[in-house]
């Protein structure tokens, strides 16, 4: 397991890179329709996802890793589907997506370790 510092300072430079993807895509008038969906429903994820893993999340119990799991699978499709939205859009925004993709699945290797461990 990775120190903390390392998820945090992570998440900050994923943050501003998945920011900085979506202003690029609104800029020339795309993030409309399916694709904000998409977006927002990311955002969504992504607030949930530690809420349920740190058990901030009451409602998830006992099963709270095993939600989060859920969470952040459905964090990654949602991720996957952006990449595909915005790439045509703006290569650039694209290509900023690619590296919260891949932290959302080695976090989430992490998740499903601890959900079956514990």
């Amino acid at each position: 397991m990775p120190p903390g510092w390392m998820f945090r300072s992570m998440w900050m430079l994923l943050y501003v890179a998945v920011a900085v993807a979506a202003w690029l895509v609104w800029r020339r008038g795309s993030l409309t329709g399916g694709t904000l969906a998409g977006y927002l429903i990311q955002l969504m994820l992504n607030a949930a996802w530690p809420l349920a893993f740190f058990g901030l999340f009451p409602v998830f119990g006992a099963a709270a890793l095993w939600a989060a799991f859920l969470l952040i699978g459905g964090l990654g499709v949602s991720v996957a589907f952006l990449i595909l939205r915005f790439g045509p859009v703006s290569p650039a925004a694209g290509l900023l997506m690619l590296p919260y993709l891949s932290w959302v699945v080695f976090s989430s290797s992490l998740n499903l370790y601890s959900a079956i461990h514990n």
